[in-house]
């Protein structure tokens, strides 16, 4: 009989271990401020229960500011360089806003020192806590060891959709269901190891492997031998789960080219699609965020004018036709970024280093300065703030021709920034074009304030750091 892996690596998941980074954050920071309270008879951010809701707001601003900043993005987190910049930034915004918020912070110190003693604090607590993780953490704990059951021309693909997202994520070996009987090839070709099915509960005990994941869609393929180990594998505390179940948690995407014909068995849409007061509340906010936006672009429009007879020489504004809700045509409305008659030769896609760009629309581009007119747009409801990027409607006729579900976009208003736009750059070619829609398929399934929170956020990160294009 099968004996239960003791040793196995604790595994936890993407979103259980950004949770567990964000309660880490804020546990080890407080700590470090009641020490240094003790050490250095600093007095200015005591812990007690006459002014506990200190604690709560500083734990809020960390967390806030680390999303902004990506402390909790799992691959800059991994990162020695990138997470020290994360800290820098989020350490001294925090501190910065914690300083001058009222009411709910303490008094600022007459002794400036107290200052300096409450940033060394926080800085060196999420310094240390970090370096931690990166050396001992990302790298180790957290590997995860699994099988496939797949067919073997899908196998290479399959394996490169997990590990290429989640690197900690190891396919040790696969039972190939497209020719479970026959004799097991041992070649040097093949991706990962191909695994005798007589062979599986040793493999499984052996490699420390604690998922099967089922990729094959021929049920012909779980043969009685195979059906029986699973189960036996199940009753002794190993996990089996199905491909897509998986994709879409480590890639937070639909994975749309394994669910072809299926799809509606995969797609429920969010209830949030039809819940009358988030739909309402999102349309207030929308409003406000609109008003703001257009009273920006205002302040801005004097700079945006003169930068745009000296480096784009022509019109300010430019109009192009777009899909909307429902497939409806409007038109965008978006300063313009390329040079006058950028199109002569017919419509193509926007690439990244697009050389119709001229230099001053490249700074509207990556500052996102550019997207500020659609304000109006979504003032006049064409657009949301988040939803799917609207596509032209020559681009949408030639992609749905090669996806069929690429206008189950259109389900839910287009938005200034969406999902697809904070995970993936511009889509140059078809392949992008399938990409983004794996993830705004993903938010139309999971469309949530939570979720729409989480791109405002990263919507902030992009801009701040300079990566609009």
């Amino acid at each position: 009989s099968l004996k239960m892996v003791v040793n196995k690596k604790i595994h936890f998941e993407i979103s259980e271990r950004k949770i567990l980074l964000r309660i880490f954050d804020v546990v080890l920071v407080l700590m470090a401020l009641y020490l240094v309270g003790i050490i250095f008879k600093f007095n200015y951010f005591n812990i007690s229960a006459s002014n506990y809701y200190w604690t709560i707001v500083l734990g809020f601003y960390i967390i806030m500011f680390g999303t902004v900043f990506e402390m909790y993005n799992l691959q800059v987190a991994s990162n020695q360089f990138q997470i020290i910049k994360s800290i820098v930034l989020t350490s001294s915004t925090t501190v910065l806003i914690y300083l001058l918020t009222p009411v709910y912070t303490p008094v600022l110190p007459s002794n400036r020192l107290q200052i300096v003693f409450f940033y060394i604090a926080i800085f060196l607590a999420l310094f240390f806590w970090r370096m931690f993780y990166v050396r001992f953490l990302a790298s180790n704990r957290f590997s995860k060891k699994v099988i496939l059951i797949c067919d073997k021309d899908q196998l290479e693909e399959l394996v490169l959709g997990l590990e290429s997202v989640d690197p900690h994520y190891k396919v040790m070996g696969y039972i190939n269901s497209d020719s479970i009987n026959d004799t097991i090839e041992k070649s040097k070709n093949h991706f990962v190891e191909n695994i005798d099915i007589n062979q599986l509960e040793d493999f499984v005990t052996k490699n420390s492997v604690s998922e099967v994941v089922i990729a094959s869609q021929k049920t012909d393929g779980i043969t009685v031998n195979l059906y029986n180990q699973l189960i036996h594998l199940l009753e002794s505390g190993f996990v089996i789960r199905e491909y897509t179940q998986v994709y879409e948690n480590i890639t937070q995407r639909i994975p749309v080219q394994y669910v072809a014909r299926d799809f509606y068995r995969y797609f429920p849409f969010s209830r949030s699609n039809q819940n009358q007061l988030y739909l309402l509340v999102v349309r207030i906010v929308e409003v406000i965020i609109s008003l703001l936006g257009v009273s920006l672009g205002v302040l801005l429009s004097p700079f945006i004018l003169i930068g745009n007879l000296i480096g784009n020489k022509g019109k300010l504004f430019y109009t192009q036709e777009r899909v909307g809700k429902n497939g409806k045509i409007f038109k965008i409305l978006k300063f313009r970024t390329m040079k006058t008659n950028a199109e002569t030769n017919g419509a193509v896609f926007a690439a990244i280093n697009d050389s119709r760009v001229t230099a001053f629309g490249k700074f509207l581009r990556k500052t996102r300065i550019d997207e500020f007119p659609q304000f109006i747009n979504i003032l006049k409801g064409d657009m949301g703030v988040i939803g799917p990027r609207p596509e032209r409607p020559v681009f949408v006729k030639e992609i749905a021709e090669v996806m069929p579900f690429y206008e189950t976009r259109h389900v839910i208003k287009p938005g200034l920034t969406g999902w697809a736009q904070v995970n993936y750059s511009y889509g140059e070619t078809i392949n992008d074009s399938l990409i983004k829609l794996q993830y705004d398929l993903y938010y139309i399934k999971h469309r949530s304030i939570f979720l729409d929170i989480n791109i405002i956020f990263k919507t902030i990160s992009t801009v701040l750091f300079y990566r609009g294009q």
